[in-house]
């Protein structure tokens, strides 16, 4: 599934004007980290179950969340001030993202192939994840890709109530003191909606994309922890 390290350049994508009405770009091709960063800063994602060819999306609409404009519901920020959970940075990234899979009873995108390949992106610094812990138990987490001044969520996970949401603000206040952009969450679902995500076109996303991944900014959390509300962070 990987490219050979003598051929770093991947195939070009179609251009994403061209996907179907579903927003499907391309099919086939390898889950190399030069592909998929040629994809991201494409505005293109891959989503495939086992089994199946690597299957490559730029839908249209596609759902974000201002950086500035992320919804806290009431309840969600009472449990915050009980400060329930801590939460790290690239504690335990093949963790989160096996977890994200693991609770997908219905199926998942998350097959061994992608967990090979974005790990990978994790050790190039090119994918990163907030854990939420309850003593020293993994209870929630989030991951996604950075380019620039984009971050691509992928995918969270909880086994504890508001263990992913409350991860989530975390990320959000994270990649606002960092310089960050823009935060691609792909497709507008119900859990989404609830934090504040919306739709803006392909072409207004493309134009977002071009900017932000140009910018200077870096991730620079390793291993940092923190509890809401701190001013400051350590390593744990």
């Amino acid at each position: 599934m990987f490219a050979s390290r003598n051929n770093p350049r991947p195939e070009p994508f179609p251009p994403v004007d061209e996907a179907n009405a579903e927003g499907l770009v391309a099919i086939g091709g390898e889950l190399s980290p030069e592909r998929l960063l040629l994809a991201y800063r494409s505005g293109i994602f891959p989503w495939f179950e086992e089994g199946l060819p690597v299957l490559w999306w730029s839908p249209d609409p596609r759902a974000i969340i201002e950086l500035d404009r992320l919804h806290v519901a009431r309840r969600l920020e009472r449990t915050m001030r009980q400060a329930k959970f801590h939460f790290t940075l690239d504690r335990s990234f093949e963790r989160v993202m096996r977890a994200c899979g693991e609770q997908r009873p219905e199926g998942t995108w998350i097959t061994r192939f992608m967990i090979e390949a974005y790990t990978r992106l994790h050790e190039l610094g090119h994918a990163h994840s907030v854990e939420a812990w309850q003593d020293d138990q993994l209870v929630g987490g989030i991951y996604g890709v950075t380019i620039g001044g984009l971050f691509a969520g992928e995918s969270m996970f909880f086994r504890r109530r508001d263990a992913s949401k409350i991860a989530l603000v975390h990320l959000v206040e994270h990649l606002r003191r960092r310089g960050f952009e823009l935060f691609d969450v792909q497709i507008l679902n119900d859990h989404t909606l609830s934090l504040g995500a919306t739709e803006v076109s392909r072409d207004e996303y493309l134009s977002r994309l071009q900017r932000a991944v140009q910018l200077p900014v870096e991730w620079d959390g390793d291993r940092a922890t923190w509890r809401h509300g701190d001013a400051s962070r350590t390593s744990p």
